[in-house]
């Protein structure tokens, strides 16, 4: 049995409870997050395969898809697999090297995958105002520069997280109410002064996700105002079309973050269990629900996998 505490002793081991009070429904919680891992993993993989296999959708559009797509498929492999670790086999323990190592890679994920809904905001804005020049300007070459850049952008900032983390004592309890690790979530065990992790995490968060946020509300009215100056009722509706999936997308994204935040800053009364359940909702839906929108709202892809699945059955 882990224990409570230990003052005066930084603890190298930690111990995750998973969902914290709901210790007995474990098997059947675990059942949604096992369809939803799957779900994502084969969606994501199709599209991958889709879009990589198809020169038809090597364009810009299919391509940042594609990296949002690789980065679902991390994001899920990061998280999901230790929950059903915890809940199948009561497999709790975890080493604060490894606790590090996932807030490094969950946090990155995250902030890439917010950076890759920007510039996707970016390049409806590029194919709908500047529609002849969209190949030109978004060129093979640019897109790779514009994926190194958003895995760049959150690497480095999410790597003086570790430094931060390395350098406190944790001597508080080593039983982590979660079914992952979390940056301040961690911190607040340790008997340090944690005001630098806080202030470090919100400028993080700042300038990356709040930022990416703005940028794509400024994107969508730039839109809007090239959409309704055009002429045609077809034509405003087809534009408007092109970005039903990636408004979906925004919100499967940034919705239940924003719900989660509220949650922890004004539920104060919140069971814990809820706010760890948010905090998978968070992880598990944008993952599990992204290739299912694209795959019903993009045609090309449509047709892509009904001729995939139509080609098994011959």
């Amino acid at each position: 049995m882990p224990t409570l505490n230990h003052t005066g002793v930084s603890h190298t081991v930690f111990h995750l409870l998973g969902i914290p009070g709901l210790e007995e429904q474990h098997m059947w919680i675990s059942i949604p997050f096992c369809i939803s891992y799957v779900i994502a993993l084969l969606g994501n993989s199709l599209l991958i395969f889709i879009i990589l296999t198809k020169r038809s959708l090597h364009e810009p559009m299919y391509l940042f898809l594609c990296m949002l797509a690789g980065a679902d498929v991390v994001l899920s492999t990061c998280t999901v697999p230790q929950a059903l670790a915890i809940f199948w086999f009561h497999n709790e323990e975890i080493s604060l090297d490894r606790c590090i190592a996932q807030v490094f890679f969950l946090s990155s994920i995250f902030i890439s995958e917010s950076g890759i809904l920007l510039v996707m905001a970016l390049d409806r804005y590029i194919a709908i105002c500047y529609p002849l020049r969209y190949t030109t300007i978004l060129t093979h070459a640019l897109i790779g520069k514009i994926g190194v850049t958003i895995f760049l952008r959150s690497y480095c900032v999410v790597f003086p997280m570790i430094f931060l983390l390395k350098r406190l004592t944790f001597c508080r309890s080593n039983i982590l109410e979660n079914t992952i690790c979390e940056h301040i979530g961690l911190a607040k065990y340790s008997c340090d002064d944690i005001r630098v992790n806080i202030w470090y995490g919100f400028f993080v968060l700042m300038s990356t996700v709040i930022l990416d946020v703005m940028l794509i509300c400024v994107s969508y009215m730039l839109i809007l105002h090239a959409v309704f100056r055009m002429p045609s009722q077809d034509a405003r509706n087809k534009a408007l079309k092109t970005c039903g999936s990636h408004v979906c997308v925004i919100i499967l994204f940034y919705g239940p973050g924003i719900f989660s935040a509220l949650a922890h800053r004004f539920g104060r009364h919140i069971s814990p269990h809820i706010h760890v359940l948010l905090a998978n909702v968070c992880i598990l839906t944008p993952p599990m629900l992204n290739p299912i929108i694209y795959g019903i709202k993009t045609k090309q892809i449509r047709d892509q996998v009904t001729h995939i699945l139509l080609s098994k059955k011959i």
